[in-house]
């Protein structure tokens, strides 16, 4: 058995906006997530089950559980199959992920996204000398998870996160599929994919019960087709993904497109800094489709590896709405302090957030956090 433990502090610098929020600033919480793997002899076979638990201290919602995989995994000649729970990650950019849309996202967890709730799956995939091909059954739908009412990073409606609606009669049993292509040219590596079923970013629809107005998530049914490209040029990583979208409203596009350009053993040093641009565009409906504060931004970031033997990283980037100018900055730092141990510093600022723009409801939220990680 392996898995990782840690402890985590948030600090949140700002007076909260809201009447109905907590005044938090210092929130801590912790995690455990086991990872239980058993491989037959001949290496054919595989069974994974990883659960996860977090507790925290202000924010009940965020006191979850989930399995983050529980399957099997069988491998043949030139083909494999999982079958259970677990996660598929689509995408090549660095400042979002659009075409990544097979597992629902853990909100409680992390504002960005990143952090991935598990997934019911069959995933057959098959390898052939004109790529890999992926064909992804999805029998049973998971929510996205908010924070509580009265939480940091809610907003001043409460959301009923306990009894969403669904566009399908189905529910959460509607089953999804997905396919994907992906290949390799030389320095190029492609890959078109296709998902059909419930979307996994909620819509909220605006509710009157008993003179108290609330939000409602609404799953609509959506056909996303997704292209990601990259193209690797000496210290230059070109990068892009795209999709075109329909069932919400009107069909509508986004995009994302930049680079990551390196530069090695700066300062004769053993450091390395990535620079990293990328552009973002979005032409949805706000008023028909869930919304995004990626519609037309500008991403510019830096990479530090260290290259030391404490494996020490940072990344600082910032994301600017050229439009409304609101900035959403992000840092995340690690350093390994012993064999076992981690350390992690991560922070999310929202700045100069005018009224009636996505973030507008954590433009006060801003926070720092401190985890340490121990892996066993």
């Amino acid at each position: 058995m392996a898995g990782q433990a840690s402890l985590d502090l948030r600090y949140f610098p700002s007076a909260v906006a809201f009447p109905n929020q907590k005044n938090t600033m210092f929130s801590p919480s912790g995690s455990l997530q086991p990872e239980l793997v058993y491989e037959s002899a001949d290496r054919d076979d595989r069974f994974t089950f990883t659960p996860f638990i977090r507790l925290d201290a202000d924010d009940k919602r965020r006191t979850h559980s989930d399995i983050r995989e529980a399957n099997w995994l069988h491998v043949g000649s030139n083909w494999d199959v999982v079958v259970g729970i677990g996660k598929v990650f689509w995408g090549v950019t660095e400042s979002v992920h659009l075409v990544d849309i097979i597992n629902q996202s853990d909100a409680v967890e992390d504002i960005s996204g990143e952090q991935k709730l598990g997934q019911p799956m069959v995933n057959f995939s098959i390898e052939q000398t004109w790529g890999v091909f992926n064909l992804i059954a999805l029998p049973g739908f998971r929510p996205r998870t908010f924070s509580a009412d009265n939480a940091r990073l809610h907003g001043p409606l409460p959301i009923d996160a306990y009894n969403e609606t669904y566009e399908s009669g189905q529910g959460k049993r509607h089953i999804d599929w997905a396919a994907r292509w992906s290949h390799t040219f030389s320095d190029v590596d492609v890959a078109l994919s296709h998902f059909q079923g419930t979307s996994r970013e909620p819509l909220l629809r605006l509710q009157n019960r008993a003179g108290t107005i609330i939000a409602v998530p609404h799953y609509n049914q959506i056909g996303q087709t997704g292209f990601e490209f990259q193209l690797t040029t000496n210290n230059t990583l070109w990068k892009a993904e795209a999709f075109s979208r329909s069932g919400h409203g009107k069909r509508f596009y986004a995009a994302v497109a930049g680079f990551e350009h390196t530069l090695y053993g700066v300062f004769d040093s053993s450091m390395d800094i990535g620079l990293l641009m990328e552009y973002l565009s979005d032409n949805r409906d706000p008023s028909l489709a869930p919304s995004s504060s990626a519609d037309n931004d500008l991403f510019a970031g830096l990479r530090f590896v260290l290259n030391d033997i404490q494996d020490s990283t940072a990344l600082f980037g910032a994301s600017i709405d050229l439009q409304s100018h609101a900035t959403f900055v992000v840092i995340e730092a690690e350093r390994r302090l012993t064999d076992q141990l981690k350390a992690q510093l991560t922070g999310r600022f929202f700045v100069n957030v005018p009224d009636a723009v996505p973030l507008s409801f954590v433009r006060s939220d801003d926070y720092v956090e401190l985890s340490l990680d121990w892996f066993f």
